[in-house]
Protein backbone atom coordinates (compact mmCIF):
# COMPACT_ATOMS: atom_id res chain seq x y z
CA UNK A 1 0.00 0.00 0.00
CA UNK A 2 1.44 3.47 -0.62
CA UNK A 3 2.18 5.20 2.25
CA UNK A 4 2.55 9.16 2.60
CA UNK A 5 4.81 10.81 4.94
CA UNK A 6 3.14 14.11 6.08
CA UNK A 7 4.65 16.52 8.37
CA UNK A 8 2.48 17.56 10.79
CA UNK A 9 4.45 20.24 12.61
CA UNK A 10 5.14 22.52 9.21
CA UNK A 11 3.56 25.45 8.24
CA UNK A 12 1.03 28.57 9.53
CA UNK A 13 -1.68 26.55 10.66
CA UNK A 14 -0.06 23.55 12.18
CA UNK A 15 -0.52 20.30 13.50
CA UNK A 16 -4.36 21.11 13.66
CA UNK A 17 -4.88 21.73 9.42
CA UNK A 18 -2.08 19.63 8.42
CA UNK A 19 -4.03 16.23 10.83
CA UNK A 20 -7.68 17.44 9.42
CA UNK A 21 -6.12 17.59 5.69
CA UNK A 22 -4.69 14.02 6.55
CA UNK A 23 -7.79 12.24 8.14
CA UNK A 24 -10.18 14.54 5.09
CA UNK A 25 -8.08 12.18 2.39
CA UNK A 26 -8.13 9.36 4.01
CA UNK A 27 -11.95 9.37 4.68
CA UNK A 28 -12.61 10.35 0.84
CA UNK A 29 -9.94 7.90 -0.84
CA UNK A 30 -8.77 4.21 -0.18
CA UNK A 31 -5.23 2.65 -1.09
CA UNK A 32 -2.99 4.45 0.76
CA UNK A 33 -2.12 5.33 4.65
CA UNK A 34 -0.51 8.10 5.80
CA UNK A 35 2.51 8.44 8.24
CA UNK A 36 1.81 11.55 10.66
CA UNK A 37 5.45 13.01 11.76
CA UNK A 38 6.12 15.48 14.68
CA UNK A 39 4.66 15.38 18.66
CA UNK A 40 3.15 12.30 19.15
CA UNK A 41 0.94 13.34 22.17
CA UNK A 42 -0.11 16.45 20.56
CA UNK A 43 -1.09 14.06 17.02
CA UNK A 44 -2.64 11.64 19.27
CA UNK A 45 -4.86 14.16 20.83
CA UNK A 46 -6.38 15.11 17.26
CA UNK A 47 -6.64 12.07 16.28
CA UNK A 48 -8.60 11.26 18.43
CA UNK A 49 -11.28 14.18 18.04
CA UNK A 50 -12.01 12.38 14.61
CA UNK A 51 -13.25 9.20 13.09
CA UNK A 52 -11.29 7.69 10.35
CA UNK A 53 -10.11 3.78 9.72
CA UNK A 54 -7.30 3.95 12.47
CA UNK A 55 -5.09 1.61 10.68
CA UNK A 56 -4.21 4.01 8.09
CA UNK A 57 -2.86 6.91 10.09
CA UNK A 58 0.26 6.21 11.82
CA UNK A 59 2.51 8.01 14.28
CA UNK A 60 6.57 8.82 14.53
CA UNK A 61 7.41 10.89 17.21
CA UNK A 62 9.55 13.77 16.40
CA UNK A 63 10.30 16.31 19.37
CA UNK A 64 11.75 19.29 17.57
CA UNK A 65 10.45 21.82 15.13
CA UNK A 66 11.77 23.54 12.69
CA UNK A 67 10.35 27.58 12.48
CA UNK A 68 9.94 29.34 9.86
CA UNK A 69 12.57 32.01 10.97
CA UNK A 70 15.05 28.95 11.37
CA UNK A 71 18.16 29.33 9.30
CA UNK A 72 17.34 25.99 6.38
CA UNK A 73 20.88 24.69 6.71
CA UNK A 74 21.72 25.14 10.49
CA UNK A 75 18.28 23.67 10.89
CA UNK A 76 18.27 20.48 9.12
CA UNK A 77 21.91 19.83 10.34
CA UNK A 78 20.88 20.73 14.25
CA UNK A 79 17.53 20.19 14.97
CA UNK A 80 17.71 16.08 14.39
CA UNK A 81 14.36 15.34 16.39
CA UNK A 82 12.37 17.98 13.94
CA UNK A 83 9.69 16.66 12.16
CA UNK A 84 11.29 17.99 9.28
CA UNK A 85 14.55 15.58 9.35
CA UNK A 86 13.16 12.55 10.94
CA UNK A 87 10.48 12.84 7.77
CA UNK A 88 13.02 12.82 5.57
CA UNK A 89 14.71 10.06 6.50
CA UNK A 90 11.70 7.61 6.87
CA UNK A 91 11.59 8.69 3.06
CA UNK A 92 15.18 8.38 2.55
CA UNK A 93 15.10 5.04 4.69
CA UNK A 94 12.06 3.71 1.91
CA UNK A 95 9.50 3.89 4.50
CA UNK A 96 7.03 5.96 2.50
CA UNK A 97 6.81 6.88 -1.13
CA UNK A 98 6.63 10.63 -0.66
CA UNK A 99 6.74 12.88 2.15
CA UNK A 100 4.46 16.44 2.14
CA UNK A 101 5.58 19.39 4.09
CA UNK A 102 4.91 22.97 4.05
CA UNK A 103 7.16 23.82 6.43
CA UNK A 104 10.23 26.37 6.18
CA UNK A 105 10.53 26.13 2.26
CA UNK A 106 14.51 26.86 2.43
CA UNK A 107 14.82 24.15 5.01
CA UNK A 108 12.99 21.79 2.54
CA UNK A 109 14.90 22.53 -0.26
CA UNK A 110 17.61 21.89 1.86
CA UNK A 111 17.29 18.67 3.07
CA UNK A 112 15.51 17.43 0.20
CA UNK A 113 19.37 17.96 -1.39
CA UNK A 114 21.54 17.03 1.86
CA UNK A 115 19.85 14.18 2.98
CA UNK A 116 17.69 13.00 -0.05
CA UNK A 117 20.21 14.00 -2.89
CA UNK A 118 19.96 14.61 -6.41
CA UNK A 119 19.41 12.15 -9.19
CA UNK A 120 22.26 11.42 -11.01
CA UNK A 121 23.24 13.33 -14.27
CA UNK A 122 20.48 16.54 -12.51
CA UNK A 123 22.56 20.03 -12.25
CA UNK A 124 19.75 21.34 -10.49
CA UNK A 125 16.43 20.28 -8.80
CA UNK A 126 13.38 22.25 -9.48
CA UNK A 127 10.28 23.14 -8.14
CA UNK A 128 7.30 23.19 -11.16
CA UNK A 129 3.97 24.41 -10.75
CA UNK A 130 0.61 24.55 -12.40
CA UNK A 131 -1.72 27.25 -13.58
CA UNK A 132 -4.76 27.13 -15.69
CA UNK A 133 -4.51 27.90 -19.79
CA UNK A 134 -7.72 27.84 -22.42
CA UNK A 135 -7.06 24.22 -23.02
CA UNK A 136 -5.39 22.38 -20.30
CA UNK A 137 -2.77 23.28 -17.49
CA UNK A 138 0.59 24.57 -17.90
CA UNK A 139 3.46 23.78 -15.83
CA UNK A 140 6.19 26.38 -14.83
CA UNK A 141 9.22 25.51 -14.25
CA UNK A 142 11.41 26.56 -12.09
CA UNK A 143 8.48 28.28 -9.24
CA UNK A 144 11.11 29.57 -7.22
CA UNK A 145 13.86 27.19 -6.09
CA UNK A 146 16.82 28.47 -8.38
CA UNK A 147 17.08 32.07 -8.49
CA UNK A 148 20.28 31.98 -11.05
CA UNK A 149 20.63 29.22 -13.39
CA UNK A 150 23.07 28.15 -16.35
CA UNK A 151 21.64 27.13 -20.05
CA UNK A 152 21.77 23.83 -19.18
CA UNK A 153 19.17 24.22 -16.54
CA UNK A 154 16.74 25.62 -18.32
CA UNK A 155 17.06 21.99 -20.72
CA UNK A 156 17.00 19.79 -17.54
CA UNK A 157 13.85 21.51 -15.74
CA UNK A 158 12.43 21.04 -19.85
CA UNK A 159 12.99 17.44 -19.82
CA UNK A 160 11.74 16.58 -16.06
CA UNK A 161 8.43 19.14 -16.96
CA UNK A 162 7.77 17.29 -20.53
CA UNK A 163 7.93 13.85 -18.60
CA UNK A 164 5.51 15.13 -15.57
CA UNK A 165 3.07 16.49 -18.24
CA UNK A 166 3.93 13.57 -20.42
CA UNK A 167 2.97 10.70 -17.66
CA UNK A 168 0.22 12.81 -15.21
CA UNK A 169 -2.10 14.70 -18.40
CA UNK A 170 -1.29 11.65 -21.06
CA UNK A 171 0.13 14.41 -23.64
CA UNK A 172 1.96 12.80 -26.02
CA UNK A 173 4.38 15.16 -27.15
CA UNK A 174 4.12 18.10 -24.68
CA UNK A 175 5.15 21.45 -25.84
CA UNK A 176 7.78 23.50 -24.50
CA UNK A 177 8.11 27.33 -24.14
CA UNK A 178 11.04 29.35 -23.35
CA UNK A 179 9.90 32.06 -20.91
CA UNK A 180 11.81 35.50 -22.53
CA UNK A 181 11.09 38.89 -23.09
CA UNK A 182 9.87 38.15 -26.51
CA UNK A 183 9.18 35.55 -28.70
CA UNK A 184 11.70 36.18 -31.40
CA UNK A 185 14.46 33.99 -31.43
CA UNK A 186 17.66 36.45 -30.66
CA UNK A 187 15.40 37.56 -27.77
CA UNK A 188 17.28 37.82 -23.81
CA UNK A 189 20.33 37.88 -22.49
CA UNK A 190 23.65 35.61 -22.94
CA UNK A 191 22.44 32.54 -21.09
CA UNK A 192 18.35 32.63 -21.95
CA UNK A 193 20.36 32.46 -25.70
CA UNK A 194 22.60 29.61 -24.69
CA UNK A 195 19.16 28.09 -23.24
CA UNK A 196 17.63 28.29 -26.65
CA UNK A 197 20.02 26.72 -28.82
CA UNK A 198 20.48 23.77 -26.18
CA UNK A 199 16.77 23.32 -25.89
CA UNK A 200 16.35 23.49 -30.02
CA UNK A 201 18.60 20.57 -30.21
CA UNK A 202 17.47 18.53 -26.91
CA UNK A 203 15.15 15.41 -26.21
CA UNK A 204 12.16 17.82 -26.00
CA UNK A 205 9.23 19.47 -28.12
CA UNK A 206 10.68 22.88 -28.16
CA UNK A 207 8.72 25.42 -29.74
CA UNK A 208 10.78 28.29 -29.20
CA UNK A 209 10.52 31.68 -26.81
CA UNK A 210 7.81 32.73 -25.42
CA UNK A 211 6.05 35.58 -23.37
CA UNK A 212 4.05 35.42 -20.12
CA UNK A 213 0.70 36.23 -22.01
CA UNK A 214 1.54 33.20 -23.58
CA UNK A 215 1.00 31.17 -20.69
CA UNK A 216 -2.65 31.18 -20.31
CA UNK A 217 -2.73 30.98 -24.00
CA UNK A 218 -2.96 27.22 -24.33
CA UNK A 219 -0.13 27.04 -26.54
CA UNK A 220 2.34 25.52 -24.62
CA UNK A 221 2.58 23.19 -22.40
CA UNK A 222 5.35 24.02 -19.96
CA UNK A 223 6.94 27.30 -19.67
CA UNK A 224 10.89 26.92 -19.01
CA UNK A 225 12.45 29.89 -16.68
CA UNK A 226 14.79 30.38 -14.13
CA UNK A 227 13.01 30.31 -10.11
CA UNK A 228 13.12 34.00 -10.12
CA UNK A 229 11.08 34.99 -12.99
CA UNK A 230 8.97 31.37 -12.77
CA UNK A 231 8.31 32.65 -8.80
CA UNK A 232 6.92 36.12 -10.22
CA UNK A 233 5.02 34.51 -12.58
CA UNK A 234 3.72 32.29 -10.19
CA UNK A 235 2.54 34.77 -7.48
CA UNK A 236 0.85 37.20 -10.55
CA UNK A 237 -1.19 34.63 -11.41
CA UNK A 238 -2.69 33.74 -8.16
CA UNK A 239 -3.03 37.12 -6.98
CA UNK A 240 -4.73 38.39 -10.19
CA UNK A 241 -7.14 35.23 -9.75
CA UNK A 242 -7.72 36.07 -6.25
CA UNK A 243 -8.81 39.49 -7.60
CA UNK A 244 -11.08 38.10 -10.46
CA UNK A 245 -12.94 35.99 -8.20
CA UNK A 246 -13.45 38.81 -5.91
CA UNK A 247 -14.92 40.83 -8.51
CA UNK A 248 -17.00 38.36 -9.82
CA UNK A 249 -18.38 37.64 -6.43
CA UNK A 250 -19.08 40.96 -5.80
CA UNK A 251 -20.99 41.18 -9.55
CA UNK A 252 -23.00 38.05 -7.72
CA UNK A 253 -23.61 39.55 -4.71
CA UNK A 254 -24.92 43.19 -5.38
CA UNK A 255 -28.62 42.58 -5.20
CA UNK A 256 -31.37 39.96 -5.65
CA UNK A 257 -31.19 39.38 -9.36
CA UNK A 258 -27.79 38.99 -9.49
CA UNK A 259 -28.17 36.56 -6.32
CA UNK A 260 -30.54 34.20 -8.14
CA UNK A 261 -28.36 34.65 -11.37
CA UNK A 262 -25.49 33.09 -8.83
CA UNK A 263 -27.55 29.90 -7.76
CA UNK A 264 -28.46 28.91 -11.50
CA UNK A 265 -24.86 28.98 -12.03
CA UNK A 266 -23.51 28.26 -8.89
CA UNK A 267 -22.37 24.37 -10.00
CA UNK A 268 -20.31 26.41 -13.57
CA UNK A 269 -18.97 28.68 -11.12
CA UNK A 270 -18.05 26.36 -8.62
CA UNK A 271 -15.95 24.41 -11.08
CA UNK A 272 -14.23 27.83 -12.62
CA UNK A 273 -13.53 28.74 -9.47
CA UNK A 274 -11.65 25.07 -8.60
CA UNK A 275 -9.11 26.22 -11.62
CA UNK A 276 -7.98 29.48 -9.52
CA UNK A 277 -7.89 28.24 -5.92
CA UNK A 278 -4.51 27.72 -5.05
CA UNK A 279 -4.96 25.28 -2.11
CA UNK A 280 -6.41 22.73 -5.28
CA UNK A 281 -3.56 23.55 -7.31
CA UNK A 282 -1.30 22.61 -4.00
CA UNK A 283 1.44 20.20 -3.80
CA UNK A 284 4.82 21.32 -5.45
CA UNK A 285 7.15 18.23 -6.22
CA UNK A 286 10.91 18.45 -5.90
CA UNK A 287 11.68 17.41 -9.72
CA UNK A 288 15.49 16.15 -9.38
CA UNK A 289 15.71 14.86 -6.05
CA UNK A 290 16.62 10.95 -6.03
CA UNK A 291 12.57 10.42 -3.65
CA UNK A 292 9.77 12.20 -4.05
CA UNK A 293 9.01 15.59 -1.86
CA UNK A 294 6.39 17.76 -2.03
CA UNK A 295 6.16 21.66 -0.80
CA UNK A 296 2.90 22.95 0.17
CA UNK A 297 2.75 26.07 0.88
CA UNK A 298 3.60 27.63 4.57
CA UNK A 299 -0.18 28.77 4.43
CA UNK A 300 -2.08 25.79 4.07
CA UNK A 301 -5.48 24.28 5.06
CA UNK A 302 -7.15 21.10 5.95
CA UNK A 303 -7.95 21.60 1.78
CA UNK A 304 -4.58 22.23 0.78
CA UNK A 305 -2.79 19.18 2.29
CA UNK A 306 -6.00 16.84 1.53
CA UNK A 307 -5.34 17.90 -2.38
CA UNK A 308 -1.56 17.79 -2.11
CA UNK A 309 -2.30 14.23 -1.26
CA UNK A 310 -4.65 13.44 -3.59
CA UNK A 311 -4.45 15.15 -5.93
CA UNK A 312 -0.20 15.18 -6.45
CA UNK A 313 1.39 12.88 -4.14
CA UNK A 314 -0.92 9.71 -5.07
CA UNK A 315 -0.73 10.31 -9.14
CA UNK A 316 3.11 11.16 -9.40
CA UNK A 317 3.76 7.77 -7.44
CA UNK A 318 1.15 6.02 -9.42
CA UNK A 319 2.31 7.24 -12.80
CA UNK A 320 5.75 6.75 -11.60
CA UNK A 321 7.01 10.13 -12.80
CA UNK A 322 10.40 10.06 -10.40
CA UNK A 323 11.20 6.81 -11.98
CA UNK A 324 10.57 7.53 -15.45
CA UNK A 325 12.92 11.29 -14.70
CA UNK A 326 15.79 8.87 -13.42
CA UNK A 327 15.80 6.69 -16.55
CA UNK A 328 15.59 9.49 -18.69
CA UNK A 329 18.93 11.36 -17.29
CA UNK A 330 20.57 8.10 -16.85
CA UNK A 331 20.32 7.11 -20.71
CA UNK A 332 20.66 10.30 -22.14
CA UNK A 333 23.05 9.88 -24.94
CA UNK A 334 24.27 13.49 -25.86
CA UNK A 335 25.62 15.52 -22.86
CA UNK A 336 26.30 19.01 -23.39
CA UNK A 337 30.13 20.04 -23.43
CA UNK A 338 31.39 22.44 -20.79
CA UNK A 339 31.60 25.67 -23.09
CA UNK A 340 27.43 24.70 -23.66
CA UNK A 341 26.71 24.77 -20.15
CA UNK A 342 28.25 27.58 -18.51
Amino acid sequence: MINIIVDAMGGDNAPKAIIDGCIEAVNMQEGFKITLVGKGEVIKKILDDNKFDRNRIDIVNANEVIAGDDTPTKAIKNKKDSSMVVGFNLLKEKKGDAFISAGNTGALMTGALLLIGRIKGIDRPSLPALVPSKKNMVLIIDAGMNTVCRPINYLQFAIMGSIYMKLIYKLQSPKIGLLNVGSEDAKGNDTLKNAFRLLSSGPVNFIGNMEGNDITSGDVDVAVCDGYVGNVSLKLFEGAGSLLLKEIKGIFTKNMITKLCYLLMKSAFKDFKSKFDPDELAGAPVLGVKELVIKSHGSSKAKTIRSAILKRAIPLIQCEVLNEIKNQFENMEVKPSDDEIS
